[in-house]
């Protein structure tokens, strides 16, 4: 019994004598035809088995190219939401490239518009419905955005934390309830495990 090893080859079959083949000459029957025995016959093989099936391209297989050539979008975009949330780069960036096949199946150089534009418009799109269905947003009033970056401009100028609501003419209490609202744009939810 041979033992087979995956550092070692086995030894290879000795080398068939070089030069060239012997000639033989077909067998004719009386009348100068070939015999059946000497026409080559194809393998038995099951039916249809032999043939080779050509392979259909995938009905999406240009739009899937379109949108692979333009992966630096999806990586922009990602990086962008990435950097805004607490949600990694990697899943944003999934979700981004789902937005470009997306908008490559619907997209049409018909109509005259470039794609990256609109490629950007479904990717943005993709990201904000992911974010919304596993987070949450905060709704906060617009006078609430308006004190806080009001209160934020204060405070880079050099007023003291604690001047900041008088100087906004709001309760101490409603200051901090205000940077509590406008501090976090996204709030993500622990995934059920």
């Amino acid at each position: 019994m041979q033992q087979l090893s995956l550092f070692h080859s086995p030894a290879l079959p000795a080398d068939p004598p070089v030069g060239p083949p012997e000639a033989k000459a077909p067998e004719t029957n009386s009348a100068g035809q070939l015999t059946a025995a000497h026409v080559p016959t194809a393998p038995a093989t099951p039916t249809g088995a032999g043939r080779r099936r050509r392979r259909t391209p995938h009905p999406r297989a240009a739009a899937h190219a379109l949108a692979l050539q333009h992966l630096d979008l999806a990586d922009a975009i990602a990086g962008n939401f990435a950097r805004r949330t607490v949600h990694p780069f990697e899943d944003l960036r999934q979700v981004a490239i789902i937005g470009l096949l997306k908008a490559a199946a619907r997209y049409s150089p018909a109509g005259g518009r470039p794609f990256r534009p609109y490629a950007r418009t479904y990717a943005n799109g993709e990201i904000i419905h992911y974010l919304r269905d596993s987070g949450f947003a905060i709704k906060v009033p617009p006078t609430w955005r308006d004190q806080y970056a009001s209160g934020q401009k204060l405070l880079r100028q050099g007023l003291p934390p604690g001047q900041v609501p008088e100087r906004l003419g709001i309760s101490g209490e409603r200051w901090i309830e205000i940077q509590e609202a406008c501090s976090v744009t996204v709030v993500a939810l622990p995934h059920e495990s």
